[in-house]
């Protein structure tokens, strides 16, 4: 096993242990992390003309916003799960529509998108 492989391994069991033991907050936080760093790591293939790559990652960050659109739960949520379920609908289409077009601003957007629903869920942890 080379040092990159080793390494890749340790961060799979690091994550999936973080996983096991994370609280169902910390949960959807962790799919916001997930997603704003594949979006980062798109735009960076894009800017380097890496399309596989590219398509690759805004694939993961598109399967992640989904993650994130299933967990929510109508009955409780109310309007503001159905707003949230609409967002990230939108999202999706727009990541969808930065991998096609080959656009860094849609990205940008979800970006911040994203990000912003990231802080609101991050102040609600001291609450919860």
């Amino acid at each position: 096993m080379n040092s990159y492989s080793a390494v890749q391994h340790y961060s799979s069991v690091k994550v999936h242990s973080s996983v096991e033991t994370a609280s169902p907050h910390r949960l959807i936080q962790m799919l916001f992390e997930g997603a704003l760093e594949r979006i980062a790591q798109a735009k960076g293939a894009m800017a380097q003309n890496q399309i596989a790559r590219k398509g690759e990652l805004i694939g993961k960050a598109v399967a992640i916003v989904g993650g994130l659109q299933g967990s929510l739960n109508d009955k409780e949520g109310g309007a503001l799960a159905t707003n949230l379920d609409d967002l990230y609908d939108y999202i999706i289409r727009r990541l969808t529509q930065a991998n096609y077009e080959n656009n860094p601003e849609y990205l940008d957007e979800c970006g911040r998108l994203l990000g912003e629903i990231k802080t609101a869920w991050d102040t609600i942890s001291n609450h919860v």
